[in-house]
Formats: C-alpha cells, sequence, structure tokens
C-alpha cells in the first residue's frame, strides 16, 4: 500500500343478484339490497341514502386528482395522431411496393438501408421505409400487420420520448420498429424488459422478425457464461432484463483482463414497462458485493432481545420512514441483558444488531416482504410479487431476518460496486421507453432523465368501466364485501382478477374463496405458483375464470377473453417435448447446498379447453418422435429447447423440416382450441367482460392503473372496482388526523362509506404517498449524482489500465506525482533551503523504493539549488527507479513485468473504491444531522466525498507505485521445484488457495465466479507479493 501525504362470526353482507348477465352493477355502486352511509359534515349528524338506480355511479374526479375515485379526462392521444399523420401516410403508400417483394429482396433492403446509414444519411430519413419494411416481415413471419397506432408508437420511441401505450396495444411489437431502425448503425440496440420470462418471450417471438431481415437478435439469460454474454451482446439488438445489464456493466468494470468485458458501448436503449424500471426500482441500486467476514452470532442474541421487548414500551416504530427507535427503557434492558455500559460503544457495536433486529421484527413481514425457501429467506418484489433471486439487504439487515426465522445465517458483505438506475440508463446516448401508464409521473420521468411522455391513442375505443371506490372502516367489512363482489360475478360467468398486495393477503382470501366453493387460482412468490405464472395467466380470462394475483400490475402479459388458444397450444405441445429432448443437468448453475427438483413441464389439465382428438395428438407425438431423432434424446439445454420451442409456435418462415413438422402439430392443437376459446370469448363478452377488483391502493395511482389496465384490452368491454379500508397501510401511515377522526367517526364496519370529506382524505393520503417516494428517489439520485461523477473517473482509469497495451506511461505518471506527494509532506514549497531535512526525505523515499539506496543528503544538495530543482531530479531518479525495475523483473520473466502492472493497477483500484463506497456510506448517514446546524447535508456531502476521493485516487497511485518498486517474483528451476513439491505441496496448495479465495471474495459478481485463472495467470508469481499486501495497512504514509 502506499503512504498517505500525512498523519367471532360477523353476518354476511346481502346483494341482490342482477336480472341480466348484461349491464352489472357492482354491490356497492347501486346494486345494494340495503342502504349506504353518508355522513354530512355541515351537519354533523348522519343520514340514511336509499340506494340509487341501478348502473349510476359516483361522478369521477378529474385528471389531477386521477386516482381514488376514477380516472377523469385526460390525454388520448389525437394530437400525436395528428402530429404523426404524415409520416405514417409515407409508410402507407409504400406498403404496395414493398408486398410485392419476394423474401430475399425484402432481406436485402435492410443492407441497402445498413448502407446508406453508414454513407451518413439520417436515421429520420430511413424511418418510412425502414418501418414499411418492418410491417411487411411482421405480417410475413408472425402473422401480425402493425397497426398505424403502433407505427406511431415506434416513431415516438425512435424519437427519445416515452410512449405511453394501453395494456394489449402491443408494445411488444412496437419496440421492434426503432429497434430495427436504430441497429442500422451498426453500433447496437438493448431492449430492456423486467424479467428473465419476457426477455425470452420477446426475443423468440418478435425477435424473428429483425433476424428475417438478416439482423443478428441476442438474448442475455442469468446463467449465461461470460462468453455466451459477450456474443448475444455484440448482436445488432440484444433482449435483456434491467438487472443483468446493470451488474453487466458492474461485473466488467471489475474485470482483470480485457477478455472478460461482455458489453459494447452503450448506444440505444428501449425500455419496456419504462416506469417499472426507471421509478419503482429506483429507490433500490445496483450492489455487487463481496464476501466480507462471517456471520456473528450476535444476530441471534440480538433477535432474542427484540422478541422479548415490546412495542411503545422498549421501541418506537415509524412505519412512514421505516425505521425503530430505542425508548430509554429499551436501552437500558438492552445493555443489561448484553451486560455492556454503552449499547453504541464502537468497540462492541450492538446497536445495528438489535436495531436491525427490532426492524426484522416489525417491519419485515414474512409473506409480505419476503418469503422463506428451503431454509434460505427470499426476497419479494413489492411491485411484481415475485422472488428477487440473488438479492439481500444490506448493513446486516438480512442477517437480522435470518436469524428471526430460525435459518442459516450467511456470510455478511461488503460493496464492491455499486450505481442506481437512474444514472446507469443516462449513460445511454438515447434512450426511450414504453408503459400504459407513465402521464401521472410525467414531471419525474422530465426532470431526471429528461425523457418527455407522449400519449399514443388507441387502435379502438377503450369502453372498459372504472366504477368509484368502494371504502370500509375495517378490513373484515371490506375482505367480505370483496368475496360477495366475486361471487356475483361468478355466477354470471365473468372472469374476475383479483389484486391483492402481500402473498398474505392472497392466501388468506384464497381460503375464503375455498370455503365459499369457487374455483380459482393464485399467482403470488410462492414457488408452487410462480412455477405456473404462464398457464395461470392463460386461462385468466377464461368463463367464470377467478384469479388472485399479488401485484399482477406489470407482469407484461395480456389476459384475452376466452383464455388464449395458442398460448394452450405451445403449453401442450411444451409438455410433450421438452422432457423428451431436455438434459436433465444442462448446465445450468444451482445451488451447492441442494439439487433443484426434476423438472417435469406438466401442465394442469383443467387449463386445457378440450381434450385433444386421436388424430391431432397421433400427429403431435409422431412430430416430436421426429424432433429426438434428429436431436438427440435428452440432448438440449433448456434454453436451446426453448428456443427451438418457439420457433415451433410461430408462423414465419422456415426451411427446417424438423420446426416445420412440429410448426404442423402445433397449429393443429391451436385450430383444436380455438374452436372452444373463441365460443368461450363470445360468452365472456357478453356477460361484460373480465372484472378487475383491487383490495388496496398502492404507493402510486400509476400502480393502481396498472392493475385496472388488465381489463379493457384492444376495446373489450370490462370493468373495475377498489375496495379499500381506513385500515390499509397507505391510509393507516399516510392519512394523518384526518382519516384518523373518520375512523373514530364511522363505527359500522360492513357498510360502505361515501363522503366528500372521505374522498379529500384518501386522495391527500395518496398524494401523500407519491410525493414521499418522489423524494426520496430525488434524494437517492442527488447524493448518486456526486458519486456518478467520480465512478466515471475511477471506471475510466481502469480502463485505461485494462485496455491499455503499454501501461509504461502511466506508471511513469505515478512514479513522478508520488515522488511530488513525498517531497511535498516532508519538504514543503515554502521552506526555507536551510531548513530542508535531507535525512528525512531520504529515509521515506528509500522506505518506498530499495533503488534508490545511494541518495544522500549531500548528493541531493549537489544535484539541486532550489526546490523546484529538488522536485525535477527525484521526479527523475523515480522514472529511472522504474525503468531499472522493470529490466531487473524481465530478465527474470520476461513479459511479467507488464501483466504485473496491470494486476497491480486494477487490484488497488478495486480496493480503495471499494473502501471509498463504505466510507462515502458513512458521511452521508452522518450529514444528515448537519441539517440540524441549518447546513444543507447534499452540500455536506458534496464537499467530503470530494475530499475524499482525491485522497483516494492519490492513495491508489502511492499504492501501484510502491508495489512496483517493491514487488520481487519467484522464479524457481524445474529441479528445485519437484524437489519442494514433494515435501511442500501441501503448502503451495495452501497458498495458492488462500491466494485463489482472495480472489474469488473480490470477484465473487451477481451469483456466480470468474475464473481465476483467466484473471491472473501469473497469481503464484505474486503470492508474495499478496502475502505483503495482507500485512500492511490501507494507507501508507509519506512522511
Amino acid at each position: 500500500m502506499a503512504p498517505h501525504a500525512s498523519a367471532a362470526a360477523t353476518p354476511s353482507l346481502r346483494f341482490p343478484h342482477p336480472p341480466s348477465a348484461t349491464g352489472l352493477a357492482s354491490p356497492l355502486a347501486g346494486g345494494c339490497g340495503g342502504f349506504r352511509v353518508r355522513f354530512h359534515p355541515s351537519r354533523r349528524g348522519w343520514g340514511m341514502q336509499g340506494r340509487r338506480d341501478a348502473g349510476s355511479h359516483v361522478p369521477r374526479v378529474g385528471s389531477f386528482l386521477g386516482g381514488v375515485f376514477g380516472g377523469g379526462g385526460r390525454d388520448d392521444g389525437e394530437a400525436t395522431r395528428k402530429k404523426y399523420a404524415d409520416t405514417v401516410a409515407r409508410i402507407n403508400a409504400m406498403e404496395p411496393e414493398v408486398s410485392a417483394l419476394s423474401d430475399a429482396d425484402l432481406r436485402a433492403r435492410t443492407a441497402a438501408l445498413q448502407e446508406r446509414a453508414r454513407a451518413g444519411e439520417s436515421l429520420d430519413s430511413l424511418l418510412p421505409e425502414a418501418f414499411a419494411v418492418v410491417r411487411e416481415a411482421s405480417k410475413r413471419v408472425l402473422g401480425l400487420r402493425p397497426f398505424d397506432v403502433q407505427l406511431i408508437g415506434g416513431m415516438v420511441l425512435h424519437k427519445g420520448e416515452i410512449a405511453e401505450m394501453k395494456t394489449g396495444e402491443g408494445k411488444t411489437l412496437v419496440a421492434i420498429l426503432p429497434a430495427y431502425l436504430n441497429a442500422l448503425s451498426g453500433k447496437g440496440v438493448h431492449v430492456v424488459t423486467v424479467n428473465d420470462y419476457l426477455a425470452r418471450r420477446d426475443c423468440e417471438w418478435v425477435g424473428q422478425v429483425p433476424r428475417f431481415l438478416g439482423l443478428q437478435v441476442g438474448l442475455i439469460q442469468q446463467n449465461m457464461t461470460p462468453e455466451q454474454r459477450r456474443e448475444n451482446y455484440s448482436c445488432d439488438i440484444t433482449y435483456v432484463t434491467n438487472s443483468e445489464l446493470g451488474f453487466d456493466y458492474l461485473r466488467d468494470n471489475l474485470a482483470m483482463t480485457v477478455d472478460e468485458l461482455v458489453l459494447r458501448n452503450f448506444n440505444y436503449c428501449v425500455i419496456d414497462e419504462v416506469d417499472s424500471i426507471l421509478i419503482d426500482e429506483a429507490r433500490t441500486p445496483l450492489i455487487i458485493s463481496g464476501l466480507a467476514e462471517k456471520p456473528s452470532d450476535r444476530y441471534y442474541k440480538a433477535a432474542k432481545i427484540a422478541e422479548a421487548f415490546e412495542r411503545d414500551i422498549h421501541y418506537t416504530v415509524d412505519e412512514k420512514q421505516r425505521n425503530v427507535l430505542l425508548t430509554e427503557q429499551g436501552y437500558a434492558d438492552a445493555e443489561e441483558i448484553l451486560d455492556i455500559n454503552d449499547l453504541y460503544d464502537p468497540r462492541e457495536q450492538w446497536a445495528s444488531y438489535v436495531l436491525n433486529a427490532i426492524k426484522a421484527k416489525e417491519l419485515f413481514l414474512k409473506d409480505v416482504n419476503y418469503i422463506v425457501r428451503s431454509k434460505e429467506v427470499l426476497i419479494v418484489d413489492e411491485f411484481t410479487g415475485r422472488v428477487m433471486a440473488g438479492r439481500r439487504w444490506s448493513d446486516g439487515l438480512h442477517q437480522a431476518i435470518e436469524a428471526k426465522e430460525g435459518v442459516p445465517i450467511q456470510n455478511e458483505t461488503i460493496t464492491l460496486a455499486s450505481i442506481s438506475y437512474q444514472n446507469f440508463f443516462l449513460q445511454f446516448p438515447k434512450l426511450c421507453g414504453m408503459t400504459g401508464t407513465a402521464a401521472t409521473e410525467s414531471q419525474e420521468f422530465e426532470s431526471i432523465y429528461k425523457l418527455k411522455v407522449t400519449v399514443v391513442p388507441t387502435n379502438k375505443p377503450m369502453i372498459r368501466k372504472d366504477d368509484s371506490d368502494v371504502v370500509f372502516r375495517a378490513t373484515n367489512g371490506k375482505w367480505r364485501a370483496v368475496l360477495v363482489e366475486i361471487s356475483r360475478m361468478n355466477k354470471v360467468g365473468r372472469p374476475v382478477l383479483v389484486g391483492t398486495t402481500s402473498v398474505e393477503q392472497s392466501e388468506s382470501l384464497s381460503e375464503q374463496l375455498r370455503e365459499a366453493g369457487i374455483p380459482h387460482e393464485v399467482l403470488n412468490a410462492k414457488p408452487e405458483n410462480v412455477e405456473r405464472e404462464a398457464e395461470i395467466v392463460a386461462q385468466s380470462g377464461r368463463l367464470g375464470a377467478v384469479t388472485i394475483a399479488t401485484n399482477m400490475a406489470g407482469r407484461g402479459t395480456d389476459i384475452i377473453l376466452g383464455g388464449n388458444a395458442e398460448f394452450m397450444a405451445r403449453l401442450k405441445l411444451r409438455e410433450i417435448l421438452m422432457p423428451r429432448v431436455v438434459n436433465p443437468i444442462d448446465g445450468v448453475i444451482v445451488s451447492k447446498k441442494q439439487m433443484p427438483p426434476r423438472k417435469t413441464w406438466k401442465t394442469n389439465e383443467s387449463l386445457f379447453p378440450c381434450e385433444l382428438s386421436k388424430e391431432t395428438l397421433s400427429s403431435v407425438k409422431d412430430a416430436v418422435e421426429v424432433a429426438v431423432k434428429e436431436w438427440g434424446e435428452k440432448s438440449l439445454s433448456e434454453l436451446e429447447a426453448e428456443e427451438r420451442l418457439s420457433y415451433s409456435c410461430e408462423k414465419g418462415p422456415t426451411r427446417d423440416d424438423i420446426i416445420a413438422n412440429l410448426r404442423n402439430a402445433f397449429m393443429k392443437i391451436a385450430d383444436e382450441y380455438k374452436v372452444y376459446t373463441e365460443e368461450e370469448k363470445k360468452k365472456v363478452i357478453t356477460a361484460g367482460g373480465l372484472h378487475v377488483v383491487g383490495t388496496e391502493r398502492h404507493e402510486s395511482r400509476r400502480i393502481d392503473n396498472q392493475l385496472r389496465g388488465r381489463s379493457g384490452r384492444q376495446g373489450d368491454p370490462g370493468s373495475s372496482r377498489f375496495f379499500l379500508s381506513l385500515e390499509d397501510n397507505i391510509f393507516r401511515i399516510f392519512g394523518g388526523d384526518r382519516i384518523q377522526g373518520l375512523m373514530q367517526a364511522f363505527r359500522v364496519e360492513d357498510l360502505p362509506i361515501e363522503s366528500k370529506m372521505l374522498t379529500r382524505a384518501l386522495d391527500e393520503a395518496q398524494r401523500k404517498v407519491e410525493n414521499y417516494f418522489f423524494d426520496i428517489r430525488k434524494q437517492l439520485f442527488e447524493y448518486d449524482e456526486v458519486l456518478n461523477s467520480q465512478r466515471d473517473r475511477v471506471y475510466a482509469e481502469r480502463r485505461r489500465a485494462l485496455a491499455s497495451d503499454s501501461l509504461e506511461s502511466l506508471i511513469v505518471e505515478y512514479a513522478e506525482l508520488t515522488m511530488d506527494d513525498i517531497l511535498e509532506a516532508n519538504i514543503g514549497p515554502d521552506t526555507l533551503k536551510e531548513n530542508w531535512d535531507l535525512s528525512k526525505l531520504i529515509a521515506k523515499l528509500q522506505q518506498y523504493c530499495y533503488l534508490l539506496d545511494d541518495l544522500t543528503p549531500e548528493l541531493l544538495e549537489s544535484k539541486t539549488s532550489s526546490y523546484e530543482d529538488l522536485r525535477g531530479y527525484l521526479r527523475k531518479r523515480g522514472r529511472e527507479a522504474y525503468f531499472q525495475k522493470a529490466e531487473i523483473v524481465e530478465k527474470q520473466a520476461p513479459g511479467l513485468m507488464k501483466e504485473a502492472e496491470r494486476f497491480l493497477i486494477l487490484s488497488n483500484i478495486d480496493r480503495l473504491w471499494k473502501e471509498h463506497l463504505q466510507a462515502l456510506k458513512f458521511v452521508q448517514q452522518a450529514v444528515g444531522l448537519r441539517g440540524y446546524a441549518q447546513r444543507d447535508p447534499l452540500i455536506e456531502y458534496k464537499l467530503e466525498g470530494y475530499n475524499l476521493f482525491l485522497d483516494m485516487m492519490a492513495q491508489i497511485r502511492r499504492n501501484v507505485i510502491y508495489s512496483v518498486y517493491q514487488f520481487k517474483p519467484v522464479v524457481k528451476n524445474q529441479e528445485e521445484e519437484k524437489t519442494q513439491n514433494k515435501g511442500s505441496k501441501k503448502k503451495v496448495d495452501k497458498v495458492q488457495e488462500k491466494c485463489e479465495e482472495q480472489f474469488m471474495i473480490q470477484m465473487r459478481c451477481g451469483g456466480f465466479y470468474w475464473d481465476t485463472a483467466s484473471i491472473c495467470s501469473f497469481l503464484l508469481e505474486l503470492w508474495v507479493l499478496q502475502a505483503n499486501f495482507a500485512r500492511q495497512p490501507s494507507t501508507l504514509f509519506l512522511v
């Protein structure tokens, strides 16, 4: 290291059943058989209001409020339609000409467009022809002709804006229009989705279009090797999840050789469900962690203390800030139990363990925030309801939850690299996105990402009816009303989608439905449900289907009325094909603790609308037999088999006879299923379409609108209604005194409440939540911007070292600057010559570099007459010492010096950057208190962060040059090595194992390890140096 410069049962609600299947009124919108309670604030009394006429509903609040009681007037996209009308007309005018082209001629258009793009023609001028070509290819490959509004969506995306397109309007197909156009430049396009399933689905489905047109289309999946990632990222268009892309960026900046880099330079990025990624996930930065020390038994002790402590006696809970504080009694009792004098004693540091244990008890709940599976605590994404595999809470919180649940505590971690989604995606020169709900967050998109939100018109008018909300005093009344609503809709055959906000709620409602005898499906983070997600969604629109989904919003799969015949056909073909061709052990990285259960791909038979005829089943089995003979029995990886299955289930042209046979089988299955699903669709439409039931308000109106948007796709009928309670978390935590007052005023649990005061209070509560979380995201962005400028500088220095063929100039620069540092630390520029302490200076110089052993005070006095002369002379000696050392090393081991320099620069950057991240974390926590002293915490953070950064950069170069001067390669001849190996092989193995373990810890990224051998081929030669590093402090002093 280099030196430092200075020192019980309740009667259920009864609702009459409607006289017909059409025009259904929700139980509490006028179809209620009882009375509605109305509170008149002005008269301070109660009144009983008879029910309204059937079909009437509360007028909806306007677009600004937008949320708690309905939608209101808003931009319908007509202005956008007019803006792009001329370009759409030009594309449509090309259609006859393009349609007449052969497949070969259509593909040839790609090469011609690429040539024009390389010649300097703007992509804007290529847009009409490119879009016309993609539209025609889509017709031929997918059997889908993009509508004019989809062309408009593509133009909005190409312009670098966010396109708001309603559910079912074909956003997935829209993405390939600008992706194809921007890929013509040859600089690459990333299409980002929220999970691996959607990335694979989109790549295998719509990705066929650019593939048909001659472009390369890549796919990134979680368990791919670096080689596979590099190959797929080099394609013209790459489908990838936001987390995989972000972690690959961080891993690239931890790489030890150029060969480990997988990403190409960023160019153009299309983000699907852009609000989910840039807003919902923006509060959580991407972090790559390495293993730190082994877990302490203090977690178990702290968990026992938390279990014994009582809320409001030993501690208080702030649910809004998600924080806990110990009371005076809590402090005293904790110190007594632990037999310590001070809970915050830095030598003991018990406070963090106790506070995390209380947080785990009060704020992080099983089956809400996480689930326990195979003795492992798995985080549940609050926005999607999915398990976030590989993610862990930081700062000891995850370990505290593991102690609470009594499962094995995993090692603590330390941050190696991190970045927020905001700053990560802002690295793209051109960024755009699409979603069904973005307008409510347009201010945030524009202020942080400089992205304009443009509403794209729907192809067909939306006729979904969003009924006004039903509000109860207590949750018991709300859930009884939800059960009645589901029962009523189910009896007339309407499919129902019920949105819940936690696994716990979905399981509870499922139990109630079972008791009521209502068949249903549950879609939540439980593993048995996750495996069946695709089939559950595929049947959610069928006659009488009831689906309970935890945070369904943003799942990316449309619910088709009557059922999705083609998707069901794919599942049936998959069920027959996959067990025959997939190798049970296909190289996927699995946990060392246990092997995964054998996959069967068996689908619940109740999903399928009918049994296949013997003729169809026989032809399917024959096609599968032919495929097995050609591909081999159990010879493919799951990813390879899924890709071939996908090609078999599409309509594009193919020259592969095996795929063609499977495709014929698929079409036969789909045709038989369509007979039933089309008939069922008519019945569902007659009944009123899909009915969405919301059971709790989310933190944003946008997420509520996503849930509503599952109904009424492509002009289908449908309806939605939210059932709320004043005890819901959002109103209980953020509602304030007004909600508390209303809860005291309303005493009846089972009757819905209608009040203008309540309307305003609930709307205000939701706006508070939106503003609160926006402030959190904004603060994270502001603080990460400080770190981002530093990150860019460090990563640029690292990339410079990684990519350079020769590091000589960089090391020489380090040597000269280090000589300057030592000189300034020991003899300042303002010190008179007669006061120079040359002996002290020489001692420090020789401590750094043993090759300067000829320096004496007399020599320095004879060579210099001023401070600048001394500075120049020492710089010269620093350079000469480096060249002398390089010559010595090259004689012993040719080529080693260059590799050693690279290794030393990269390892020092990584280690000190890791320590810098930890230091900045502490600074960020500390500056918050300075607000009480009327000082801006952000400015304080910037100042301290800047000073820490300068110190770190100086320390990197000092550590590197010190290591270059000091290290000595160990070179042995073969006879010596054979003799020593006989007697001390175990010792060598132990040293190598220790070095490799250190590298593993440093390079552990995203669930798999980089190959140590490829990181550093000269690992053994440097083990002595590494051992020296381990004994030295992080900072070497210059004085």
